[in-house]
């Protein structure tokens, strides 16, 4: 009998395992040279104008708080960054990058030629605060 309930475990065990615990996070892709490395030239005070292009342009998709359940970006696959958990886990070179360029392969555009370099920093800015 004991050795039929160190079996059960053990497939129970290896059953879970296979499951996993969610899915791995996403990979980040490599910054191209021409970004990595950039450094925001504007302080914290950016935050505020780049609160006002974010709501104009960004929240639509990613949501007031940056979270990625605005309105636009509920029917988008795959789904808006949530910008908060990004914006921890990269630098604020990788937010210029990707929001001047975009992503292939989803709806984000780049911005580059819409927006200048400062208000694409402002908006970095105010990604920061975002929590």
């Amino acid at each position: 009998m004991k050795n039929i309930l160190l079996v059960i475990l053990f497939f129970s065990v290896l059953v879970l395992t296979a499951c996993g615990g969610g899915a791995a996070p996403a990979a980040v892709d490599t910054i191209p040279p021409e970004f990595a490395g950039k450094t925001n030239p504007l302080g914290a005070d950016a935050a505020e104008a780049g609160a006002v292009i974010f709501k104009n342009n960004c929240a639509a998709c990613h949501g007031e708080q940056g979270h990625g359940d605005g309105p636009a970006g509920l029917a988008l696959d795959p789904k808006p960054k949530d910008l908060p958990s990004l914006a921890a886990t990269v630098g604020e070179d990788y937010l210029f990058w990707r929001v001047s360029v975009g992503k292939l392969g989803t709806s984000m555009v780049g911005w580059k030629g819409i927006l200048t370099d400062d208000q694409i920093w402002q908006v970095v800015t105010f990604i920061g605060t975002l929590k």
